[in-house]
């Protein structure tokens, strides 16, 4: 017996492809929901992420400047102290300065000379004064040479003048006020210590 197939076979296959066309568009386009999901998901997860490094970034940059500005502080505080130091030790080196020019013009004045002012700027001494006569001008420069603290020194100016009805000689000098270096103490040689033992 032969079978001849009446149902129009060539209508359920376009059917049957169509469902099967809809299935794959119905999946693909879920695929596609699903696929861009994900992605927005992993863009939104790096960028927060990213987000949260910076706002940790800013808070350790300003704990940074904060650190930088106590650092400039503490430089300013320890140049401050620097320079203070160093006005101290100038101070403390300078301060017998005087005491040495006093006991020097002390040790240095000849008789029948008198001083009027005595004026020092920094390492410049101004002695004004009067003299019963020129030569004793001369002694007092002379013994400003030969002192170990004093040296340089100048005649300004000298002019004849009355005081007390006695006949001076009125004169300005300078010299300068100088550093005596102690000398190094004597080092013992390995022969006279050798002789002595």
């Amino acid at each position: 017996m032969i079978r001849i197939n009446l149902l129009p076979h060539r209508a359920e296959k376009r059917r049957a492809r169509q469902v099967q066309f809809a299935a794959l568009g119905v999946i693909s386009v879920v695929l596609g929901v699903l696929l861009v999901g994900f992605v927005h998901a992993a863009i939104t997860t790096q960028i927060s992420y990213q987000e949260r490094r910076n706002e940790y970034l800013k808070q350790e940059i300003a704990v940074l400047d904060k650190q930088i500005d106590e650092i400039k502080k503490l430089r300013e505080q320890t140049q401050s102290l620097l320079v203070r130091k160093d006005a101290v030790e100038k101070l403390q080196s300078d301060r017998s300065d005087v005491v040495h020019l006093l006991d020097q013009m002390l040790r240095i004045l000849p008789d029948g000379v008198y001083l009027k002012t005595l004026r020092q700027t920094g390492n410049k001494i101004n002695l004004a004064g009067y003299a019963q006569s020129n030569a004793r001008i001369s002694t007092l420069m002379r013994a400003v040479e030969d002192s170990p603290w004093l040296d340089s020194p100048a005649l300004v100016e000298i002019r004849a003048s009355s005081v007390g009805g006695a006949r001076v000689s009125e004169f300005t000098l300078t010299f300068n006020l100088t550093k005596v270096k102690e000398a190094p103490a004597p080092v013992k040689s390995a022969k006279s210590a050798g002789a002595k033992g």
